[in-house]
């Protein structure tokens, strides 16, 4: 498990001080805020002091282009839990793409990962998820990483002792779960 703090003080210390944006403890909800008259840098608050938020609300911002970076929340919309079936699939076919990278900052750092369905109310099928995230982890890996996304893979694995992870580093197990790489 990455310690919240360091992870927090190795992205402040780097791409967030280049970004001027600061990724910060939060309580209940995620929520990005863009600089504005009060505050002169832009703030990544993740829920609950979890390593994991954390990493996903970096993910986001990794994902968001120089517009979206100036709304809050990135201008994007959220329903909470308790999603209908179709709100479930529209909602997983947007996160797909943050949660692949999100998966690739987990494994640069050396940090747990599964998909987070978000979703109590129905019965999610989380292996269909899995796969559709490791889709985008393909993709991404064919087409290119996202610029940020490169710059802080690279600054979490040299900061927390790991190889920077490759296409082969992600892979899901017979049983449709991730394969963390301690796997027997």
């Amino acid at each position: 498990m990455v310690d919240v703090s360091e992870l927090m003080q190795v992205f402040n210390d780097t791409l967030g001080k280049q970004h001027q944006t600061r990724l910060v403890r939060g309580t209940d909800e995620p929520l990005y805020l863009p600089a504005d008259a009060h505050c002169p840098y832009h703030r990544i608050y993740f829920a609950h002091g979890f390593s994991a938020s954390a990493l996903h609300e970096l993910a986001h911002w990794c994902q968001a282009g120089a517009q979206r970076r100036t709304q809050v929340d990135y201008g994007y919309w959220y329903h909470p839990d308790g999603r209908s079936e179709q709100q479930q699939a529209a909602f997983e076919a947007v996160e797909a793409k943050p949660q692949a990278l999100e998966w690739m900052l987990c494994r640069a750092c050396g940090h747990p990962f599964d998909v987070s369905a978000d979703n109590h109310a129905i019965e999610v099928d989380r292996v269909a998820f899995r796969r559709a995230v490791l889709a985008q982890v393909k993709g991404y890996f064919e087409r290119g990483l996202p610029e940020r996304t490169r710059a802080l893979m690279a600054v979490l694995a040299q900061h927390f002792g790991q190889p920077m992870p490759t296409m082969d580093d992600f892979q899901l197990r017979e049983d449709g779960r991730v394969y963390t790489g301690t796997d027997h």
